[in-house]
């Protein structure tokens, strides 16, 4: 079948859908193949529950020729038909991607425009080979500019959603060590980031970069940019940054005081500030929604339980990230400090060094009571007085149970997998 029958099956839907779980009346669903499912079994009741139109791949479920629509690849489908629906449009769309910050980025654009257009952005971490196109999708001709978040664990992934979103702008937020195991070491971290900004210079099109970061600078090279810096001279450029524990911004004779915990947060902000005035949102606009954005999902929360004052950036970890909230929280006063921290995954070979690192940078942090749960962890154990280790969670809980810490300060962080959040159900 054509993609453009298909896009006018799916111009009469009112979303898209991957899981009949959550089918909605006059949707489009999509029957995808994992390596333990083939949706393709569920074609039928999708539609008994409301979908208007399927996609399948596997003819031996095609039993409806006026609502299902046969396909050789349903997942190549949905690509081509984000791309050919982002292409009717026509919108101008931002692209980010980067080692850390993606979604808290993300999301602080999408506020700060969202004050003079009408935005719409990736719904929680939707980034991938999936999410981009259901992303493209959620766009309609009501949308003045789409946000498109990317993430990647190899080279060549971001090359090729940029070929589906084809992005006018670009914002990689840094290049730090995550998905290590996939990317092959930080050099192919940066290569494979960097892809974003090869689209973007073959087609004439835009980046924002941070003249502070040396390798955005470098890898932008010869791509029309508009920039924000701290040191030297810029598009945007900001006078002051502090963070204790929030972040403030000095900004056009204006401090602009965050709810974002941790100074790694400060170029998220000062991003969103610069692409918010490359769009000719004004300062006082920029401002509200900055003061105004509260974080959420585990990252970055700052929460109050019982006697305890807790800083949850649980969501996700990785050797920079990791060392970023680290070096905050010993930075944040206070002496009855306690960190909780989780192993991180996706490194591959160098796990184990990188675990060991961590282990190192607060081997003589005596003011800080560290906690370190996880196998890679475990296996960098030292004996130290102020220094702990739990090979899983539920060893790691049955003790703090019995602790019970009380007027402490709590660091909470480490990876997905890891789930930390848990913690505050014991403490």
């Amino acid at each position: 079948m054509k993609i453009e029958e298909i896009y006018q099956c799916f111009l009469q839907c009112d979303s898209v859908s991957t899981d009949t779980r959550k089918i909605d009346p006059n949707s489009l669903f999509v029957a995808l193949k994992g390596d333990n499912f083939d949706a393709n079994t569920f074609a039928q009741e999708a539609l008994n529950k409301g979908a208007s139109f399927v996609i399948i791949d596997n003819k031996q479920y095609y039993t409806d020729e006026d609502k299902m629509l046969l396909v050789t690849d349903s997942l190549t489908a949905l690509q081509e038909l984000a791309k050919y629906h982002r292409q009717q449009l026509g919108l101008p769309i931002i692209a980010l991607t980067g080692s850390n910050g993606k979604t808290t980025t993300k999301e602080l654009i999408n506020t700060v425009l969202s004050k003079k257009y009408t935005t719409k952005a990736t719904l929680g971490n939707l980034n991938n080979h999936i999410g981009v196109p259901l992303t493209l999708l959620s766009f309609n001709e009501d949308t003045d500019i789409g946000i498109v978040e990317m993430g990647a664990n190899h080279q060549k992934e971001i090359a090729f959603l940029c070929s589906i979103a084809e992005p006018d702008f670009g914002y990689i937020t840094n290049f730090g060590k995550a998905h290590l195991e996939g990317f092959g070491g930080i050099e192919g971290v940066i290569k494979g980031k960097s892809e974003l900004y090869t689209y973007l210079q073959e087609n004439q099109k835009t980046v924002f970069i941070n003249l502070d970061d040396p390798i955005q600078v470098e890898k932008s090279k010869g791509i029309t940019n508009y920039s924000f810096s701290m040191n030297m001279k810029s598009n945007v450029y900001f006078d002051s940054v502090t963070a204790n524990p929030m972040v403030k911004i000095g900004f056009n004779n204006q401090t602009i005081e965050s709810h974002l915990i941790g100074i790694y947060n400060a170029n998220n902000i000062n991003a969103a500030i610069t692409i918010g005035c490359y769009f000719n949102v004004s300062d006082d606009e920029i401002k509200s929604a900055i003061e105004n954005y509260i974080p959420s999902n585990n990252r970055s929360q700052l929460l109050k339980k019982d006697s305890n004052n807790i800083i949850l950036d649980a969501y996700n970890a990785n050797p920079s990230s990791m060392t970023a909230a680290i070096t905050n929280f010993m930075q944040i006063d206070g002496k009855d400090k306690i960190a909780i921290l989780g192993d991180m995954f996706e490194l591959g070979t160098e796990s184990l060094p990188e675990h060991q690192k961590v282990v190192e940078l607060l081997r003589n942090e005596t003011g800080i009571t560290t906690i370190f749960v996880g196998k890679d962890f475990y296996a960098n154990k030292i004996e130290n007085n102020h220094i702990h280790f739990y090979k899983t969670f539920e060893d790691f809980a049955e003790t703090i149970k019995t602790l019970k810490p009380q007027n402490k300060t709590i660091l909470i962080k480490g990876s997905r997998g890891m789930a930390l959040e848990r913690t505050l159900d014991i403490i």
